[in-house]
């Protein structure tokens, strides 16, 4: 720990006074932490954050992610610190990690607190959603991890990805007003919600030259059969994961209000993966030209 220097092993022992004491109990930490300073063990919080360390071929430095880093296969069978937004700081610190890199949607604030009390080094990354934020990420990262010539080279791919597809898009315009998506985010059937403005969804939705069939709210607000009428959308935008959290496809018109939208009506619905659609992480261009594409098949 002397690389702590004085102020850091302060900090460090007013951190541990913050954790139980049930888990300080445990000498396998300490002693992992005093083995492995000075080299590089990642924790990568957000699946965005994962694929791109991935993508720079620096997997080998990654010591545990989160819930939502399912993407590689091979992100799986990494130690998991728990879901993004509700970390302990007991979890993060059993992987004796010398480096954290997660966007500020990470949390709570004062687990966060602890593990940077910790003397453990965060990378607090925007969590906007945007294309040229993706390329803000990829070189951010880079940066941190001294992958910057890769990072810079998977940036000029990214780039070069955003030109054709942008042609792509200009090429093949919806008709004017744009078609209306409703997207619907389910976790379960009693927890169904849907995308206003600023949002991962939107987002996506906007860029795909449709539009977000709910306006006058930002983030995310409980499904009402009211709103779903008044907005009456010409698609249903849904993840696979949260079809199946309400019992698949047949299941849609049964929410509430949905049996007499047209997207219903005339059966206008895309599933996509949850992590693909709304990660914004290398995929992300990807993911956008899946979702125009399919549109246009349903659409016309």
């Amino acid at each position: 720990m002397s690389d702590l220097g004085h102020t850091g092993r302060r900090r460090f022992l007013y951190a541990m006074a913050a954790i139980p004491m049930a888990w300080l109990g445990k000498p396998a930490w300490a002693e992992r932490t005093q083995a492995t300073l000075g080299r590089q063990r990642l924790i990568c919080i957000g699946s965005a954050v994962t694929e791109i360390v991935y993508a720079l071929n620096a997997s080998n430095l990654i010591v545990g992610v989160d819930t939502t880093s399912i993407y590689p296969d091979a992100a799986r069978t990494l130690p998991s610190v728990g879901y993004s937004r509700t970390l302990s700081a007991e979890g993060v610190l059993s992987l004796s990690p010398t480096q954290i890199l997660c966007t500020e949607d990470a949390g709570p604030p004062v687990v966060i607190r602890q593990i940077q009390d910790a003397g453990i080094p965060i990378r607090l990354l925007p969590a906007h959603h945007t294309f040229y934020g993706v390329c803000d990420r990829v070189i951010a990262i880079g940066q941190t991890i001294h992958r910057q010539a890769q990072a810079d080279q998977l940036k000029f791919q990214l780039e070069q990805q955003w030109i054709t597809l942008e042609r792509e898009l200009k090429a093949k315009p919806f008709v004017n007003p744009a078609p209306r998506v409703l997207y619907i985010h389910s976790m379960n059937p009693s927890q169904v919600m849907v995308s206003g403005q600023d949002t991962n969804a939107n987002a996506m939705i906007t860029y795909a030259g449709l539009r977000n069939a709910l306006y006058g709210f930002k983030g995310y607000k409980p499904l009402t059969p009211e709103a779903v009428i008044a907005a009456n959308p010409d698609l249903i935008l849904v993840t696979d994961q949260g079809l199946q959290a309400i019992g698949g496809r047949s299941q849609l018109a049964h929410l509430p209000g949905m049996e007499r939208t047209k997207a219903i009506i005339r059966q206008k619905v895309i599933s996509m993966d949850a992590v693909y659609l709304l990660g914004f992480g290398p995929r992300m261009p990807d993911a956008l030209l899946t979702l125009h594409r399919q549109a246009r098949i349903l659409l016309g």
